[in-house]
């Protein structure tokens, strides 16, 4: 029994029937999350470059799939790639420790698309989410930390299987069609972490959306793929994670809880790369016992795991996207400013002399510890001599500490002032957390409807 055939039935048998409403609401608060991040994001340049591309000769302009914030229609394809773009673009989309990436990010551009396009019951939104959801992090269990070491963004390099099985699940694609639709992801698959801190990465992300979506119209129109694509002897399991036997975990697939319900998901409280939260929230709980003043700082050093560094790759950033990947940088901003926060990361903001200074005096580094459980610890040195440290563990938005209702409501204000949009944020909230209700098209127009 193959991985394609694993995961082809998992997909195929998989019913929505069985959904709590509890789980349905914890799905709906992924679409919320992405959506407002995407909404954040469309000021970027990587997303205005975007939207010109759909001026481009030759795209469909009587599409159905709505482009989120800019009230266009486009193809599914299309749509999932600028929708992808969009909701990666700033780095504040969930994360999923196992995957070594975003999950949500590879699934709603994708799934919303196909959803508009077809009209699909709500419902079974929430279980090809799910589904994909379950892929991706089986897969991810397998090699993720090995490929995302040797280069690859596993966002898009394995969100993009789990992207199809979803996506092959809310169309009801047979075992065959979805087996080729995994067959035709793979023929597309790609990703690297070069790219970080690059308009690239966000692009990757909406690659394996788009990706995924001509995979599965593509097989449903009958187009073939090897059904050895995943463990075959030049599959991708032997290319991509070096190992044949990469897929033994989907063996579990469809026999206990749900990953999604086992590890839940990691919302972002910080918009900049998760590797540095813990970091952050050490020092902001520093900042409010000690009440510590950036001119009295000496020095901070700022310890972690083995390998919780890896993809903090601009110590000293020049840019506002480079800062997301620098804990330098965040560290600094948080000291400086007592926040950490969309405006954070401008040309302008990253450049401050201030910061640059402060930078200069933080030093990072890993320990010899395994590579989890995951823990941070800063130091502050004063320049009286005194010593202050606080050691972080468990990430605030994170599953095991989500955030408020209250508090991801903010993070929606947030992100919907720093793209220029004047909404109700309850009122996106009522209609996003109706997912299980009615049909996917007039689910989606009540909320763009909130834009208007």
């Amino acid at each position: 029994m193959n991985a394609q055939y694993l995961i082809s039935k998992f997909s195929n048998e998989f019913s929505n029937e069985c959904l709590s409403e509890s789980i349905v609401r914890s799905v709906a608060l992924t679409l919320l999350d992405t959506y407002a991040v995407a909404l954040g994001g469309q000021s970027e340049p990587a997303c205005l470059a975007a939207g010109q591309y759909l001026d481009a000769p030759g795209l469909d302009p009587q599409g159905v799939s709505t482009v989120w914030g800019l009230r266009r229609k486009t193809s599914p394809e299309v749509a999932a790639l600028i929708n992808g773009v969009a909701a990666h673009v700033l780095d504040y989309d969930d994360v999923s420790s196992p995957l070594r990436g975003h999950p949500s990010v590879v699934l709603w551009p994708a799934l919303a698309a196909l959803g508009e396009y077809t009209d699909m019951p709500t419902a079974k939104m929430a279980s090809a989410y799910l589904v994909g959801f379950e892929v991706m992090l089986k897969l991810a269990r397998g090699f993720a930390i090995s490929q995302y070491a040797t280069g690859w963004h596993t966002t898009a390099s394995i969100g993009i299987i789990g992207a199809t099985a979803a996506c092959a699940h809310l169309l009801g694609l047979n075992i065959f069609q979805t087996s080729h639709a995994i067959g035709l992801a793979v023929a597309q698959t790609g990703g690297s972490r070069q790219n970080v801190g690059t308009q690239a990465k966000s692009f990757q992300a909406g690659h394996a959306n788009a990706a995924a979506v001509r995979a599965v119209l593509m097989a449903q129109a009958g187009f073939e793929a090897s059904p050895e694509a995943l463990d075959g002897p030049f599959g991708y399991f032997a290319l991509y994670a070096q190992d044949r036997n990469g897929g033994n975990e989907l063996f579990s697939m469809g026999k206990g809880a749900l990953e999604f319900e086992c590890i839940g998901i990691d919302v972002k409280k910080y918009p900049m790369c998760y590797a540095t939260h813990r970091a952050l929230d050490a020092v902001t709980d520093l900042m409010t016992t000690h009440k510590i003043h950036c001119d009295d700082i000496e020095s901070v050093t700022v310890q972690t795991n083995s390998g919780a560094l890896i993809p903090l790759v601009h110590p000293s950033p020049e840019r506002g996207l480079e800062g997301k990947f620098s804990m330098q940088y965040g560290v600094a901003a948080m000291l400086l400013d007592g926040q950490v926060c969309l405006s954070s990361f401008t040309d302008a903001a990253v450049a401050r002399p201030s910061v640059r200074a402060l930078m200069r005096r933080i030093a990072v580094r890993e320990t010899d510890s395994p590579i989890a459980p995951r823990w941070a610890e800063v130091c502050i040195r004063t320049k009286n001599t005194a010593v202050y440290t606080q050691k972080s563990e468990l990430l605030r938005g994170s599953a095991a500490a989500p955030l408020s209702e209250n508090e991801m409501l903010l993070k929606v204000k947030d992100c919907l002032e720093w793209g220029n949009y004047n909404v109700d944020t309850a009122k996106l909230y009522k209609a996003v957390m109706r997912l299980g209700e009615g049909h996917s098209r007039s689910y989606f127009q009540q909320i763009y409807e909130t834009l208007l």
